[in-house]
Order: structure tokens, then sequence, then C-alpha cells
């Protein structure tokens, strides 16, 4: 359940990104290594703390200017913390 709802929000942050104007290419690359982990996350079930941590540093950086994205975000490590990440 945990996994298929992560996918689910990573799809949505996808398409929000997709849609965001003014996104520096560090914030770019953080979401993607976010999006990275995840995917590897799902596949060997393993949580590991940087995953956690790229997460909150994505949704702090979205905080003011970015608010669906952070919502995505807020509710994809309430996610993580149900599977024990």
């Amino acid at each position: 359940m945990g996994q298929d709802r992560v996918r689910f929000l990573l799809n949505e942050l996808n398409q929000e990104l997709a849609a965001a104007e003014n996104l520096d290419q560090e914030t770019l690359d953080l979401a993607r290594k976010l999006e990275k982990d995840m995917e590897q996350l799902i596949e060997r079930s393993e949580p590991v703390a940087s995953e956690l941590e790229d997460a909150i540093a994505l949704e702090a950086r979205f905080a003011a200017t970015h608010p669906v994205a952070e919502r995505i975000l807020r509710e994809l490590i309430a996610v993580l913390g149900r599977m024990g990440i």
C-alpha cells in the first residue's frame, strides 16, 4: 500500500514540477535524486535516511513558492514515516 502511494505522489510531484516556473537547477536535481531514491526504496523495501532528508529539503524549498509541490512532499514524508523510514 505505501509503495503505491509513494509512486502516486512521485507522479503528482513530477506533474507539478513540469508545470512550475522558476525552478533552479539545484532544486530540479534534488527532485530527480529523490525520485531515483524512492524507486530504489520501492524495489528493495529497505529505508535509507537520506531519502527522507531529501524529501524534507525539497519541501522546505517549495514552502513559499510552490505550495502544491510542498503539499505533495509533506504527504510523501508522512507516507515514508508510516513505512518506518
